[in-house]
This record gives C-alpha cells, sequence and structure tokens, in this order.
C-alpha cells in the first residue's frame, strides 16, 4: 500500500484531558482520539462512550475517582461502532442505554465492525484480550428517554441520521450542556463512512436548537461556550458538505470512485489535512459519499477484507 493503512501507523500515545464543561460535567478527550462523557448526579454516575477496550475505559474511570466516588450506573452509548462500545464492562453499570436502531446494528454489523476497526486503529485495542464480546444495551429507546439521577434530570435523544442512522445525543437541560458522540467533532475529521451525508446537516440544526452552552464532541476539545459550540457545528457542516458535493458531481457524470477521491482531496485537503485522523477517513468518506450519490442509501457493512480493497484501489 502508498500509505499506512488507516491508524497503523499511529502509535504515539495521546495526553489526556479532563475538563469540566458544566456544574459536575466533564468530558474526557485525548488529541483526537474517542472521547468520552461524564455526568454527575445527586448520588451516582453516568457515562457517555465507554472507550474501544475495558483497559482504556480504566483511565476514564481513574479520572472520575479523582472528584467522586459516586456509584457508576448508568452508560450511554451514542452509537454502536466498536472503539465506543467495547470496553463496556469495565464500568458494571446497572443500565446500558442505546438507541433501538443502534442496538438493531450491533446485530447487524457488530462483529464486522469489530473486526475492521481493530485492524485500522491497533493502538486503541490496548488489553484487547479482556473484551468479554460484544456490547449489547440493557435498555434501548426510540425517539427519546429520560433518566434522573436523584434530582438530576438527563434527556437522550435521536433526533436524526448523520454519524450512523442511530445516533443519540445527551443532554443536560440544568447546565444545557450536550455530550453529541460523533455527530459533532472539533478539530478532528468526520468519519463518515457509515453516515448521512444528506441528513447530517438538518440533524446539526436540531443540535444547534438546543443552545447548548457547551458540548462533549465526538473528538477533539471540549466546546466550552456558545462561540466555540457554533464554531465547532459550522465546521463539522462545511467538513461534511465539502466532503459530499464534489463527490456527488463526479457521481452524476458518471465518473469513478477513483476521480471522486481526486476531486474530494481537492476540496479538503487545504481546509483539513491538519485535522486529527484525517488521512485515515478519507478514503471511507469518499467511498460512503460515492454510494450515497449513486443511490445507496444505507451504508454497506464494512469488513477488514472490504478496508484493506477499497484502502489500495484509492491510495495506490
Amino acid at each position: 500500500m502508498a500509505k499506512a493503512f488507516a491508524s497503523q501507523g499511529d502509535m504515539a500515545e495521546k495526553k489526556i484531558s479532563f475538563t469540566e464543561i458544566g456544574k459536575d460535567l466533564w468530558a474526557f478527550t485525548a488529541e483526537g482520539d474517542p472521547n468520552s462523557g461524564v455526568i454527575i448526579g445527586d448520588d451516582s454516575v453516568m457515562i457517555v462512550e465507554a472507550q474501544a477496550t475495558p483497559r482504556l475505559a480504566n483511565m476514564v474511570i481513574e479520572k472520575v475517582r479523582e472528584i467522586t466516588d459516586k456509584p457508576i450506573t448508568h452508560l450511554v452509548l451514542t452509537h454502536y461502532h466498536a472503539v465506543r462500545v467495547l470496553g463496556a464492562s469495565a464500568y458494571g453499570a446497572d443500565q446500558i442505554i442505546m438507541s433501538g436502531v443502534a442496538r438493531g446494528m450491533v446485530e447487524e454489523r457488530g462483529q464486522e465492525d469489530w473486526d475492521s476497526e481493530f485492524q485500522r486503529f491497533p493502538r486503541l485495542f490496548q488489553g484487547h484480550e479482556d473484551i468479554p464480546g460484544l456490547t449489547y444495551p440493557t435498555t434501548t429507546f426510540s425517539d427519546s428517554m429520560t433518566v434522573y439521577l436523584g434530582k438530576r434530570k438527563v434527556e437522550i435523544k435521536h433526533v436524526g441520521r448523520a454519524h450512523t442512522a442511530g445516533d443519540a445525543l445527551v443532554w443536560v437541560p440544568d447546565e444545557e450542556v450536550m455530550f453529541s458522540g460523533d455527530i459533532v467533532e472539533y478539530k478532528s475529521a468526520c468519519y463518515c463512512g457509515d453516515g448521512y451525508f444528506n441528513d447530517w446537516g438538518g440533524t446539526l440544526d436540531a443540535i444547534k436548537a438546543f443552545n447548548p452552552k457547551s458540548i462533549g464532541p465526538g473528538r477533539g476539545d471540549a466546546l466550552v461556550g456558545v462561540d466555540m459550540v457554533d464554531a465547532a457545528l459550522e465546521s463539522t457542516r462545511d467538513f461534511v458538505q465539502s466532503t459530499y458535493a464534489p463527490v456527488a458531481r463526479v457521481a452524476a457524470k458518471g465518473g469513478s470512485m477513483k476521480d471522486a477521491w481526486d476531486a474530494c482531496r481537492e476540496s479538503c485537503d487545504e481546509k483539513f489535512k491538519d485535522y486529527a485522523i484525517y488521512e485515515h477517513c478519507l478514503p471511507f468518506n469518499v467511498a460512503r459519499a460515492y454510494d450515497e450519490a449513486r443511490g445507496i442509501l444505507h451504508p454497506r457493512i464494512w469488513t477488514d477484507q472490504r478496508d484493506i480493497a477499497m484502502w489500495e484501489a484509492l491510495q495506490s
């Protein structure tokens, strides 16, 4: 292959930050690696996003234990991707929450996604031998559900498709703070390989309608303050649009996926080449955009074999 596949060449450890984004609300971030969120209630704790392995989940737990000894009772998984969910067993949470659509995707493609992401992100699967198996929720919802951590109200919602078909977001109304999962990123490439380009903008509009004061995004720094939130919403929108539009133009003219790749690079490189995981995401994003532009509305399942074949076709 012309380039190291996906993130196989990225073995440098990332600096962890643990940022308070509202009263008793924290964002665990690590320089473009997957983020987690922490919501501290009156008598218990909710975690948003599990990390890829129990070993990495324990890094989140260590930060939580620096600020509270309350038990972790709830774990929200915003979507089904392996790097978000396979560390779930470390928390010992009584409730593991996903949207019903996300649970269906675990059933449909969870093992394939695990095999695929394990190949893409070796560093993120430290301690993979301790993963007990696929992560399934104990609780699912359709459009929304409410959890009370004592008196603290937490709303979990599906407001539209974006990063996946079953994306959830977590809203804490007493502080007007949101955990967005990978619907919103900050100075990190959006992974669109399982996404819905034509829906993503409307889902961002729905998030903006909450007027969040802060957001814990899927990747990148915590978004503290309305100005930073707005900047991240618009840069995410720009990334998605700048990826899809040139690919759609090529597809409409009957061009090849390699033609679409060249057009996307011309559109995106100058603006986004310094974003975290940009080179990793771009081939998967182009492949999905090319499919969607040609009328394949629902993302095809990625496998470790399909990953390599696609990468070689575009990078050679």
